[in-house]
């Protein structure tokens, strides 16, 4: 396999998860024994070692409603505190619960929260959740408080999520793990239909991340995954497409380099600046990170 060269291309992670039990516990993590205990700062740091991994964007980890503000605050002071390579958050909300509002207005001044996420892909939130009235006006809401939102869907609803942005013309969304694209997807064609459709919408740009779970044990993450990556980036243009390592996540059935490594051989035939992009500059404007 090829492996990136990690003295030109650092790489921004804009989909790194951390999960301290003495402070949270996610409920979901109960049925992941895999990932059911605490996966901190320094166990990032050792997967991540010689990966050149320069800044992150830490992600919601779908904590229980009462603790989403106090996460929201823990990860804003790790930030600011410019100890690690941490140096921006997207936290969690419920749009469609009444205290919205005010919830997201104590984010809309800080540096350091960009964006919020509900996941939509959990058997609490059915379908046609993020098109609800109220989930709608908020969603909207995001974008005069400049922002973003982050769309975490199942593949078969990607026309909700095309929907919502449609609806929201001046809220700046994220489609998390090319729209839950997966290794030997049984709707391989309405996917890359969808995903194609979605991304002429100009207020959206997507991850390239969280696939790496998809693939089965003794198959070839590569050949698996670029009927995948190969479309997202064809459909968004590789000026809107971010990496994301999705850790821990990625453990379940790979680790943060075999992610990296896989990604870079599906896209070592692509220009050096293009993988500059995919790697680190779009995230550095997205999220208007300092250099």
């Amino acid at each position: 396999m090829a492996t990136l060269n990690l003295e030109i291309i650092p790489i921004i992670d804009t989909h790194q998860h951390l999960w301290d039990f003495t402070k949270f516990q996610p409920p979901w993590l109960k049925s992941e024994p895999k990932l059911n205990h605490s996966m901190g700062l320094a166990e990032y740091a050792k997967a991540t070692a010689g990966l050149n991994v320069i800044k992150t964007v830490y992600m919601e980890v779908d904590v229980a409603l009462k603790q989403q503000l106090a996460e929201a605050r823990y990860v804003e002071a790790l930030c600011a505190g410019h100890q690690t390579v941490m140096a921006a958050a997207v936290v969690s909300c419920r749009p469609a619960l009444p205290g919205f509002a005010d919830y997201v207005k104590k984010f809309a001044k800080s540096p350091y929260i960009k964006g919020v996420r509900q996941v939509l892909q959990v058997p609490d939130a059915p379908r046609g959740l993020c098109l609800q009235p109220t989930y709608v006006k908020n969603i909207q809401l995001l974008g005069e408080l400049g922002l973003s939102f982050d769309i975490c869907i199942r593949p078969t609803e990607l026309s909700d999520a095309a929907k919502l942005v449609d609806k929201c013309p001046k809220t700046r969304f994220v489609l998390d793990h090319c729209g839950n694209g997966m290794a030997a997807n049984p709707n391989q064609t309405q996917w890359a239909k969808d995903i194609k459709e979605l991304a002429k919408r100009p207020n959206i740009v997507c991850k390239v991340s969280g696939i790496i779970k998809t693939v089965k044990a003794g198959t070839s993450a590569t050949k698996a995954l670029t009927p995948v990556v190969l479309p997202t980036i064809e459909a968004f243009g590789i000026d809107r497409v971010m990496f994301g390592g999705d850790w821990p996540v990625c453990n379940l059935t790979s680790s943060f380099r075999g992610w990296v490594e896989t990604l870079n051989e599906i896209v070592k035939d692509r220009p050096s600046d293009e993988k500059h992009k995919l790697f680190h500059e779009n995230a550095k404007r997205f999220y208007g990170l300092p250099s």
